[in-house]
């Protein structure tokens, strides 16, 4: 089967679409560090073990709920191990839990408020409700695509 051109409008919905992910990315990570010096990274996995059971989670799940490659997710924890964010415990005979430390709840705990002000600011406050449950609709049947797309790993 032979390529298929995008049309103009197609093209222009791609090239719309991925210039506005690459720069809301770009200002949020650039809002964090400077706000907080955290990395975007850095605020997932924090956000993500604050709301689990115990502040801690087996590294794979972690992974596997950050949608992360095994080995991306082990050198961030390290990384964050290394300024006390984390701590890496024991689970088991051959597993290890990431659990937050007092650190990373305050380094949190501080990002939190300046980084929802900037997506409110960038990205929830430009929108209509209606336009951001289409929004929401819209990116819900990419992502759900997507994810029955990906290959198991």
């Amino acid at each position: 089967m032979g390529q298929q051109r995008l049309t103009e409008r197609e093209l222009h919905a791609w090239r719309t679409s991925m210039q506005m992910m690459e720069l809301l990315r770009a200002r949020i990570e650039q809002q964090l560090q400077a706000g907080s010096g955290l990395s975007n990274a850095d605020y997932t996995v924090l956000v993500l073990l604050s709301e689990a059971p115990g502040r801690r989670m087996r590294a794979y799940e972690l992974a596997r709920v950050a949608d992360w490659e095994k080995s991306r997710m082990h050198h961030q924890i390290t990384r964050m191990c290394n300024r006390g964010l984390l701590a890496r415990e024991r689970c088991g005979s051959r597993g290890m839990e990431a659990v937050v430390t007092e650190k990373g709840l305050a380094a949190l705990k501080d990002a939190a408020p300046g980084h929802l002000q900037e997506v409110r600011r960038l990205f929830i406050d430009r929108l209509t409700p209606e336009e951001l449950d289409q929004f929401a609709g819209i990116a819900a049947k990419i992502l759900d695509n997507l994810q029955a797309d990906q290959p198991s790993l």
